[in-house]
């Protein structure tokens, strides 16, 4: 469950991004965030995620829930390989299956470095998932991927996010269906 109760936000030194803003998610329901460009969508989800503090209003979070995240910027520790990135929160077991299921195989040893774009953004996707949490947060999460890694992906996260509740931000209303979202529209 998540709840932001009439949230008020602003950065430093500048008018409201968010204003008046009221939004419940039910437990494990999914949903994609739709707006313009600069309407707050990030800053949403760095709410929920308690990155950021409203001025106004309150974030509410289930009791002792945990957050997985893909962020706009990959965020990969670039001295370990992709395997290892994921690894770090889950068994080098579950690393491997997510990693294999998106392709990656091949590619478990390699560094940051080496990896590809759209290969770096599929690690970051494995680490996110393996990550035991109850709710999972997307920001522009399948960025770079072709159709063929993109329905790949979503294949995935349908699979191992089946329970979670899901937040996700995308400009790409296909990759909102390909993982079951419903629109909730910020103004």
């Amino acid at each position: 469950m998540i709840k932001l109760n009439d949230v008020t936000f602003a950065y430093k030194n500048s008018a409201p991004v968010i204003e008046g803003l009221t939004l419940h998610i039910k437990k494990g329901e999914r949903v994609h965030l739709l707006g313009e460009s600069g309407v707050g969508k990030t800053t949403v989800l760095r709410l929920i995620m308690g990155l950021e503090r409203p001025q106004r209003g309150t974030v509410e979070l289930a009791e002792n829930a945990k957050i997985s995240a893909v962020f706009q910027e990959n965020r990969l520790i670039p001295t370990v390989n992709a395997l290892e990135n994921v690894a770090l929160f889950s068994s080098t077991e579950r690393a491997t299956e997510i990693l294999t299921r998106l392709g990656l195989a091949s590619d478990l040893n390699a560094m940051p470095d080496e990896l590809s774009g759209g290969m770096k953004r599929r690690v970051a996707l494995a680490r996110a998932l393996a990550r035991e949490s109850d709710i999972l947060i997307l920001d522009e999460a399948m960025t770079g991927l072709d159709d063929a890694n993109r329905e790949r992906v979503a294949a995935v996260i349908n699979e191992y996010a089946a329970n979670r509740t899901l937040v996700c931000v995308t400009h790409d209303q296909r990759e909102a269906e390909l993982i079951n979202t419903k629109d909730v529209t910020i103004v």
